[in-house]
């Protein structure tokens, strides 16, 4: 599969992509206030893409479990200055994490090329539209609630199915909208009104997915239920856990992994296309 717009090319079928997160927010899960300030949001961008990366996803707001919303405003002060300062220095695509269409516009007039909704295009009625209109790719996920309360006891009767059927009714806000099906990715939402066991179903059953015929990003970087596993490790010990859920993705059909830690993804990643594709690609 392949994803073509603008001056971009992605071929997913050469290898799996990696988006690289930079959280401009003090409060994310697990890098809050690292890269709150501009200049040092920049270095680290720049830093993910010597490191590896394919997509560089932009957020100013933490959408962490139990999060408030933060205002216009304050998303659009912290990240429309680093995505311009960004657009100008890479060649790769950058992504806004937001749910708030005046966001992805403001972010898209200023160098962005993706966007990236927790939403599925359902808590703004204006994003749908504002996509259709630069015609870029969108990464549509699941969700259940809001980052509020979407880890007070989430449940489903059948979740992967419940899943889909959320992602199919995404798929057609879109194409109303106008944005062609093939600027859609879909994403399942791990830790979005999920629980422990809910991660654990979404990864192995995610070739599932597929029967939607769309590109998949899966996110499992950090999150706490790879903690669990390893004896409640804090998001900081993590890493060899969060390597294990994104081989386990790759093996399963994600095309694009959300990943804080750039390096050491990417050659999980290769190893992992290696063994998918029984070869290793030039």
């Amino acid at each position: 599969m392949k994803l073509t717009w603008s001056h971009y090319n992605l071929d997913f079928d050469k290898k799996t992509h990696i988006m690289g997160i930079l959280n401009i927010t003090p409060d994310s899960f697990s890098d809050g206030g690292m890269h709150f300030d501009p200049a040092k949001a920049v270095d680290h961008a720049l830093r993910m893409v010597d490191e590896g990366a394919d997509i560089i996803d932009i957020g100013g707001e933490s959408t962490r479990p139990g999060s408030d919303p933060v205002p216009l405003e304050e998303e659009l002060r912290r990240t429309i200055p680093v995505i311009r300062a960004i657009a100008q220095r890479i060649s790769i695509p950058l992504s806004i994490d937001t749910y708030k269409a005046e966001v992805a516009k403001q972010a898209l007039e200023a160098g962005a090329a993706i966007v990236n909704d927790i939403s599925g295009l359902r808590f703004d009625p204006e994003m749908p539209k504002t996509i259709a209109a630069f015609r870029v790719p969108v990464v549509v996920m699941h969700i259940k609630g809001t980052p509020r309360d979407m880890q007070i006891n989430p449940s489903y009767d059948a979740l992967i199915p419940e899943i889909i059927e959320y992602l199919r009714e995404c798929i057609a806000i879109a194409t109303r909208a106008g944005i062609s099906e093939e600027m859609l990715i879909l994403d399942p939402g791990i830790g979005f009104g999920k629980t422990f066991e809910h991660n654990l179903q979404i990864i192995n059953r995610l070739s599932e997915f597929k029967a939607l015929g769309k590109l998949l990003l899966v996110g499992p970087s950090r999150k706490a239920f790879i903690g669990k596993i390893l004896d409640n490790a804090p998001a900081s010990e993590r890493l060899e856990g969060t390597a294990a859920a994104v081989t386990a993705s790759i093996l399963n059909g994600a095309h694009i992994v959300r990943v804080h830690d750039v390096k050491e993804m990417a050659r999980v990643t290769k190893v992992a296309d290696a063994i998918k594709r029984e070869k290793l690609e030039p």
